[in-house]
């Protein structure tokens, strides 16, 4: 699930033998699956681990994750590097945004994905986000926007020009995209 290099190993073994024995590093997403989540990597004593926490082990220390950040950190990387700049720890959390899908992953699940992956990041930028309600018998994707979208004037551009556009390319069973957002301006809009 996640690959600690030599280097970070021995640097959490050192952080390590200054803390009571026993103590692990736990590795987390906060607000996993979303365009805030963030990574993180905390001491663990050995009685903050939970029964449904996954241990992983390594060079003198467990890394302990939680059930729910599991399937976001597949395939993280930690690493601790030096350069011009001094030393520094990183993790690398490709999935942490959005989980991984299966091949076999329904429509619903591979265009909320999409959202999730390619058009959220985007609209974040905006303070915005959009997500699947649902698609119709004629492959029409019906869209929820909020945050930032809500009463933005571009919307029709985004709706038309970006993500109906991306869809259709990507997924052959959609044939356009409409959007139930209430745009008009008022209490409900973000602005």
């Amino acid at each position: 699930m996640i690959s600690i290099s030599e280097t970070a190993q021995a640097h959490f073994a050192k952080l390590l033998a200054d803390q009571s024995q026993q103590t692990n590093i736990r590795v987390f997403v906060v607000n996993p699956g979303s365009s805030q989540a963030e990574c993180g990597v905390s001491y663990c004593p050995e009685d903050a681990v939970e029964a449904s926490d996954i241990r992983l082990n390594f060079n003198g220390f467990d890394a302990v994750v939680d059930a729910e950040s599991a399937p976001f950190l597949e395939e993280a990387e930690i690493d601790f590097v030096t350069d011009k700049m001094g030393t520094q720890l990183t993790l690398k959390a490709p999935n942490a945004k959005a989980r991984k899908i299966g091949d076999d992953a329904s429509l619903n699940e591979r265009v909320q994905h999409m959202l999730e992956t390619e058009v959220n990041p985007q609209l974040a930028n905006h303070g915005g986000q959009v997500s699947l309600v649902e698609i119709t018998a004629a492959g029409i994707a019906v869209l929820q926007f909020g945050g930032g979208c809500n009463g933005c004037s571009m919307i029709d551009v985004t709706l038309k020009e970006g993500i109906e556009k991306e869809m259709i390319a990507k997924f052959e069973e959609i044939t356009g995209v409409a959007d139930i957002t209430d745009h008009e301006a008022g209490d409900h809009s973000y602005y």
